[in-house]
């Protein structure tokens, strides 16, 4: 979430800062848009309910959602919230990676849906992608072709699987698929569980770039099933530190580390 660092903000302006939040991640809690817009709890409750009373936002337990916040559950926008700075940088840093026409795949999970979030809204290439927030927030990008997989609904994730979707997966050709997981290490890739396992596998197998989307929490937890090796990957984004044990497996594969956290340092010398 973007702090102001002391800066009082209008009125006007406090209500462009909550519903951009809201946007990128379809829910932010009062707590933490009274830190963030350094007022108190009180005046975002006042805020956010000129918003909802002009439509703009829904009131629910603990913050505000979208009006059509169904479509995101509060496990999913509460994963968004953690590490919510470093997945927007992350985002942003494999958007500049494409051209206005290239043909993507978005995978599941938060961060990388703020790739979607963070697409232009001049973008005419070719969104695939089985999440259900990333086809929600595609509609918004009228020039794009999107392509939905369809499947069976995963609640918890938010996102359409089984063999129909894994099936419709190995028939694409994509120039770039926005991986995620749960995390990396020297020896390869790892998801929690075996559910996005064959959809992940099929992403992985159609792209001419695999691109690994992982906030720093990534390179330290553990996870137990391994979806794959270092070598299939294009390249890691992500907010660091970044071990040295993977930093020199990357380096000898050839799989380019884009560290944000150190890109956004040297951009402030």
């Amino acid at each position: 979430m973007t702090h102001t660092h002391g800066v009082r903000l209008s009125g006007e302006e406090r209500a462009e800062a909550i519903l951009a939040e809201v946007q990128r991640f379809g829910f932010a809690s009062i707590t933490a848009l009274s830190e963030s817009l350094a007022v108190s709890d009180m005046t975002i409750r006042r805020d956010v309910r000129r918003l909802a009373g002009d439509g703009e936002l829904r009131l629910v337990h603990g913050g505000v959602s979208l009006p059509h916040g169904t479509l995101r559950t509060a496990t999913f926008a509460g994963r968004a919230d953690q590490e919510a700075s470093a997945k927007q940088l992350i985002a942003e840093a494999a958007v500049r990676l494409l051209t206005s026409i290239t043909t993507i795949v978005v995978d599941s999970g938060t961060t990388c849906y703020g790739v979607a979030s963070a697409l232009p809204r001049d973008f005419r290439g070719t969104v695939i992608t089985h999440s259900i927030p990333v086809l929600q927030q595609m509609l918004g990008h009228q020039q794009a072709v999107v392509l939905g997989l369809g499947g069976e609904l995963l609640s918890e994730g938010q996102v359409l699987i089984g063999p129909r979707t894994t099936a419709a997966a190995l028939e694409l050709s994509v120039d770039v698929v926005f991986l995620g997981a749960n995390s990396v290490d020297a020896r390869g890739v790892y998801l929690r569980g075996d559910r996005e396992y064959p959809i992940k596998s099929a992403f992985i197998e159609r792209a001419s770039r695999v691109v690994l989307l992982a906030d720093g929490s990534k390179l330290t937890h553990t996870a137990p099933v391994k979806l794959a090796n270092l070598d299939v990957l294009s390249a890691i984004i992500t907010n660091g530190p970044v071990p040295p044990e993977l930093a020199d497996r990357c380096a000898s594969l050839g799989v380019e580390i884009i560290n944000v956290q150190q890109s956004t340092a040297r951009n402030q010398d």
